[in-house]
């Protein structure tokens, strides 16, 4: 197989972590008789200092042509100052939304050797896998009008979904469910919002297409304190924007490190933005001391969910929990008796372990 992957390092820690993922899929393609061929682009603060914008027309359109594409991170302390149209985040969000990357995926799973690292107990977190499914270019952080008003005395955000848009993320998620355990649980807040009603109505009408799939309806609040109390619980998890940004970064630290999640954002087409969690850490960068882990996983979720390579896929996945049980990890984490290393060295060590 011959594919062509546009490359975003962004900003922070960025560059380091992309570099990690680049020598795996290197070796994934010279083990499996594959060519991957890589293109590099300006996203974030980095394209902002080269440029004068977060993402510029030219790199959208070299990034349309990749067959798909990874992002390292945007982001820093470096660009506050700058007006909110130019900040770093706007480049990812113009991404998302020229290329239709309307669905997140968002695995949540603990690795055995690091339950002691959450701060939740082991009998709690244990055996904990969610697939969280989130709408990623609708509702509060698209809708408009969103502006100051009345001399900036009041402000107004506006959440706005059509019809298509909440029934093709929660046609997702149902997809999703029928991969996993069959188990579906939809996240709204129709208690108090209109838009969570219209959610509820279609997730209702949608169910008599999958017969084989349990549906709950649940509300944010109530599943906020089961994501803690009771993380084995969810299966699959189909939320909004807002919600799905907020739940999914509160279960990522029942992992005990936001260094190993991955995430994908695809397109009906199954084009995906592959890319790690744990954003551009600036206090770390260039340090080689970042983990390197959440980025590969992320490379490996390309391969899996776009490019249909379920084995190779599977190879990294299982090269990265070899390493986590032989104790190496990086200094965000803390395995009893393991070894502390590098970036550099944590690639290494998942690259020896695919044989």
């Amino acid at each position: 197989m011959k594919k062509h992957i546009f490359t975003l390092p962004g900003d922070g820690v960025g560059p380091e972590v992309m570099a990690g993922a680049k020598e795996v899929l290197k070796k994934i393609a010279e083990k499996y008789n594959h060519e991957f061929t890589f293109e590099e682009g300006l996203i974030g603060g980095a394209a902002y200092d080269a440029n004068g914008t977060p993402l510029d027309d030219e790199t959208l359109g070299r990034a349309k042509n990749a067959d798909a594409i990874l992002l390292g991170a945007v982001g820093g302390p470096a660009w506050d100052n700058v007006d909110k149209t130019l900040r770093p985040e706007q480049g990812l969000l113009k991404i998302r939304k020229a290329l239709g990357l309307f669905s997140n995926l968002r695995p949540i799973k603990v690795f055995d050797k690091l339950i002691p690292a959450s701060p939740l107990k082991e009998a709690i977190v244990g055996g904990t896998d969610i697939l969280f499914v989130r709408e990623l270019t609708g509702g509060l952080y698209f809708g408009k009008p969103s502006e100051r008003r009345d001399g900036g005395n009041s402000v107004v955000d506006t959440l706005q979904y059509t019809r298509e848009e909440i029934e093709r993320i929660v046609d997702y998620g149902f997809q999703a469910a029928t991969l996993r355990g069959n188990k579906l649980t939809s996240v709204d807040k129709a208690n108090v919002l209109e838009s969570s009603r219209m959610w509820r109505e279609i997730v209702d009408a949608k169910s008599a297409d999958y017969p084989d799939v349990e549906v709950e309806h649940a509300l944010v609040d109530s599943t906020a304190m089961k994501l803690i109390t009771n993380p084995n619980h969810f299966d699959v998890v189909v939320t909004e924007n807002l919600f799905g940004d907020i739940l999914s970064d509160e279960a990522s630290v029942i992992t005990g490190s936001i260094g190993l999640l991955p995430s994908a954002s695809l397109n009906s087409t199954g084009f995906g933005l592959y890319e790690p969690v744990h954003g551009s850490a600036p206090d770390i960068a260039g340090e080689n001391k970042v983990n390197p882990l959440a980025m590969i996983l992320s490379a490996a979720m390309m391969l899996k969910y776009t490019f249909h390579l379920s084995e190779e896929s599977e190879a990294i996945e299982n090269s990265v929990d070899a390493a986590l049980k032989s104790g190496y990890h990086t200094m965000d984490l803390n395995i009893e008796g393991g070894k502390t290393v590098s970036t550099e060295e944590m690639v290494e060590v998942v690259l020896s372990n695919i044989k």
